[in-house]
């Protein structure tokens, strides 16, 4: 049996029970290391194999399990985060079910989660934005037609950006052409959650600068929008007036 993981955004105490439960009966666990944090490995078994996919390619990574499985022991493919958002799982799981491999997958916080919650912010304020666009600037990987940031910046809601702190003067270029004014309010999030993470609040007009003056290139998410500044409306769901189906509001029509 495979089991794909969710890591969390970083720190090691973020992980669900359930993957922490199964880190803890793992045979086999193969990490993405150059990713998740190492504390998480502490409490594998002893006789647990451990193997860094950074330094694998998908067809070692698929004949490793394929190994454990042929030997009746359990393999975690510990990810990142949440496998979901830019984890590669996909083509991992079509060479498994290829080969009759069983598998479940568990979810993990991801990083987006984490950078918010560090931010102490609500990416969803009601008159300020009720939609995340999550995206990444072209890189080796192209965007699909009408992915490119500057479509996605032109709905002007929040973006979260994974990816591309290597390319921030393209990204601040980018997002101002398609329409976020330079004084929009923006952060740079640097190892969400880790104990080195970095807050960087600034502009869409100073991303590049902020990254540059604070040596970011790497492992750092970019969120841009309104729900970053101190305008918003109240939510209607604990007004007063609101009636919801739990409760009746003061609010009586005529």
């Amino acid at each position: 049996m495979v089991h794909f993981v969710g890591a969390g955004s970083g720190a090691a105490d973020l992980i669900t029970l359930r993957g922490d439960r199964l880190l803890r009966k793992a045979d086999q666990v193969i990490w993405a290391g150059s990713l998740v944090n190492p504390e998480l490995l502490q409490v594998c078994k002893p006789d647990c194999r451990i193997l860094d996919s950074a330094t694998m390619t998908l067809e070692q990574v698929i004949q490793a399990m394929e190994e454990a499985e042929r030997a009746g022991l359990t393999t975690v493919r510990l990810h990142t985060g949440d496998g979901s958002i830019y984890g590669a799982i996909r083509e991992q799981m079509d060479a498994l079910d290829a080969l009759g491999i069983e598998y479940d997958v568990t979810p993990g916080v991801s990083s987006f989660c984490g950078a918010a919650a560090s931010l102490k912010a609500e990416y969803t304020l009601p008159g300020v934005s009720q939609t995340v666009i999550i995206t990444r600037l072209a890189g080796r990987t192209p965007m699909p037609p009408g992915e490119d940031m500057r479509s996605l910046a032109a709905h002007g809601s929040t973006m979260v950006i994974f990816l591309s702190a290597s390319m921030l003067d393209k990204l601040e270029a980018e997002l101002m052409a398609g329409g976020y004014a330079p004084d929009t309010p923006a952060a740079i999030v640097y190892k969400a959650t880790w104990p080195e993470e970095q807050l960087l609040r600034c502009t869409v007009g100073t991303l590049a600068q902020t990254g540059k003056e604070a040596g970011i290139s790497r492992t750092a998410l970019v969120t841009v929008g309104g729900f970053l500044g101190e305008e918003y409306s109240r939510s209607l769901l604990y007004h007063p007036e609101f009636t919801t189906g739990y409760r009746k509001g003061t609010q009586h029509e005529d």
